[in-house]
C-alpha cells in the first residue's frame, strides 16, 4: 500500500550517516543519493526503495510532525537491539528502549529520534524476530 516513506532533514549529511547507521541492522541500505536526498532499499532489492531522508522541497526548514513517526521492521531481536544502540551513538535521543509494550503482546518496538527530532522505531514479532 505504501509506495515510500520520506523524512526531512536540515543537515542531509549529518542524517544519512544516522541512517545509515541505525537501518543496517534491519537490512536496509543506502542506494542512492543527490545533493536533496539519500535513498534506501533492502540491502538484497536495491532497486526497491523504500525509504528517503531529504531536505524540504520547499526550501524552508525541515521539522518534525507531532504524531508522526515512521516504523521499520526489524528481522531479530537482536537488529532491534542493535538499531535502537546505534541510533544512541550516532546521536539520537531515546524515546523507548527494546521491549513489548503491550501485555501479553510478543510484539517488541524500540525507539529513537534523530537530531531534527524524527521519531523512528523499529519492531520485530518476539526474541525470535
Amino acid at each position: 500500500m505504501i509506495g515510500y516513506v520520506m523524512l526531512g532533514t536540515n543537515d542531509l549529511h549529518r542524517a544519512a550517516k544516522f541512517c545509515d547507521t541505525i537501518l543496517a541492522p534491519l537490512g536496509l541500505v543506502q542506494v542512492a543519493r543527490t545533493e536533496t536526498y539519500a535513498a534506501y532499499a533492502p540491502e538484497t532489492a536495491k532497486d526497491a526503495i523504500e525509504f528517503y531522508v531529504t531536505t524540504p522541497y520547499d526550501q524552508c526548514k525541515a521539522t518534525p510532525g507531532n504524531g508522526t513517526m515512521i516504523a521499520f521492521q526489524a528481522p531479530t531481536m537482536q537488529a532491534l537491539e542493535q538499531f535502537h544502540e546505534a541510533g544512541l551513538k550516532s546521536g539520537g535521543s531515546d524515546e523507548g528502549a527494546p521491549g513489548p509494550r503491550e501485555e501479553d503482546s510478543t510484539i517488541c518496538y524500540a525507539y529513537i529520534r534523530d537530531a531534527d527530532g524524527n521519531k523512528i522505531c523499529a519492531f520485530c514479532d518476539g526474541p525470535d524476530g
